[in-house]
């Protein structure tokens, strides 16, 4: 995993692959991926709890307290009510997007998978997503779920980011190309 200068990244590493650990050593990491993205869908669509989260005015006891009722009102397993509990007395609660995205990403690491961000300038169809998918599945040595979105400034083509490596064969870089090696030559 890349390492970061953030010190939210580096708080929401280190809490996230501790979870990660407990998970494994219990064999629930794919219960607890479900229940961390649960909570990653309500921190994004209400309002009231994405507050909690990021704001610092609650002091912990505040925090502890809140998460307290979600956690016995939401029913998660016990690791994560723990976890989620921990995070808020810790006064860490600000950081749980990235431990999701973090537990996230090691637990698709441990099954084999990786993630690969695809912008096209149009939408793909099932047999294109397909052959694409295999192709970079090849690429890679693993297996790839694909996160899409369609740019039509990239004029044709595709851009594919898996991990920290980038596919570039868009026609506009393409196009920029041919621009800045004609400059040169003129």
């Amino acid at each position: 995993m890349a390492k970061s200068s953030s010190p939210v990244s580096g708080v929401a590493e280190r809490y996230a692959q501790s979870l990660f650990e407990l998970a494994r050593d219990e064999g629930t990491i794919q219960t607890i991926e479900g229940e961390l993205v649960a909570f990653q869908k309500l921190i994004d669509e209400n309002a009231d709890f994405r507050r909690l989260v990021e704001s610092p005015a609650f002091t912990s006891d505040d925090q502890l307290r809140a998460i307290s009722a979600v956690v016995d009102e939401v029913k998660p397993s016990a690791l994560t009510g723990n976890f989620l509990r921990v995070i808020a007395a810790n006064r860490r609660l600000f950081a749980l997007p990235a431990m999701v995205k973090a537990f996230r990403q090691m637990a698709a690491t441990h099954r084999g998978e990786v993630e690969a961000e695809v912008v096209t300038a149009q939408p793909l169809n099932d047999s294109q997503r397909a052959a694409l998918r295999d192709s970079l599945g090849s690429y890679s040595g693993k297996t790839v779920s694909m996160r899409e979105s369609v740019d039509p400034a990239i004029l044709g083509g595709l851009v594919v980011r898996i991990g920290s490596r980038q596919i570039d064969t868009s026609l506009r870089t393409k196009l920029s190309s041919l621009k800045l090696a004609l400059k040169e030559v003129g």
